[in-house]
């Protein structure tokens, strides 16, 4: 089967800085694969590869066997990606926002109107609907940018750092809702500083420093390397 993601050789440098170096990178479809990695490591600089708004320097990479620079909008149809410093128009409403993103994937009528209604009743945000953006707390237009993100109902899911600004309730709604999708075929790379999140919910991890993929496996195969070691107490280990 096609990977969902696959990276060969890639890299990235600016300037004089390999931001990322060598960098070989499988996510198979319908799994969750947690990217780890200290500040600075690469995480943002990788997602952002993977969703075409960097350009690399040397290797390639495909999502679902495309080529995201030759083929974008295709890529783009099958692909979303939840950055980790949430952008929202601060003007419009939560409903103008969501219903924008919509009829940019040329979803309308009551068709949208459910999808928006699922994801407003799952993250409880009828009490800021109709209130305008720059009102709302971190928390709140993270949930707005994950919805969006879900609308279009994508194949491949691109989320760096899920849970800056969640409280516990709405933490849980959201690992459940990753679980669910990745059940149904969706293919999730999430970068994340929190290892428990990492711990429960992938399927696969990778542990990149400084640019470099220095560890990768699936979640059993990594508890096991880690033998009597908690997966945080590897990771700090293998990245000192």
């Amino acid at each position: 089967m096609t990977p969902a993601i696959q990276l060969k050789g890639i890299g990235k440098q600016f300037d004089d800085t390999w931001a990322v170096r060598k960098l070989d990178l499988e996510v198979p479809q319908g799994s969750i694969y947690a990217f780890l990695g200290p500040n600075g490591a690469g995480k943002t600089t990788t997602l952002r590869l993977i969703a075409a708004l960097l350009f690399p320097n040397e290797g390639t990479l495909t999502v679902l066997g495309l080529d995201p620079l030759k083929h974008w909008i295709p890529v783009r149809e099958i692909l979303s990606y939840v950055p980790d410093v949430p952008f929202l128009y601060g003007k419009l409403t939560g409903e103008e926002f969501l219903t924008f993103v919509g009829g940019l994937h040329r979803l309308e009528g009551a068709e949208l109107r459910g999808r928006i209604d699922r994801y407003v009743d799952l993250f409880s945000l009828a009490p800021y609907h109709h209130q305008r953006i720059e009102s709302y707390s971190h928390g709140t237009r993270q949930k707005y940018v994950v919805s969006a993100a879900m609308l279009p109902q994508p194949r491949v899911l691109l989320v760096d750092e899920p849970m800056v600004g969640l409280d516990p309730k709405s933490g849980r709604i959201l690992k459940d809702l990753f679980r669910e999708k990745a059940d149904q075929g969706m293919s999730i790379l999430l970068s994340t500083h929190t290892l428990s999140v990492a711990q429960e919910l992938a399927d696969h991890l990778g542990v990149i420093h400084r640019g470099e993929l220095i560890l990768s496996g699936t979640r059993s195969e990594l508890l096991s390397t880690a033998s009597s070691e908690s997966l945080e107490q590897l990771f700090l280990r293998i990245t000192n």
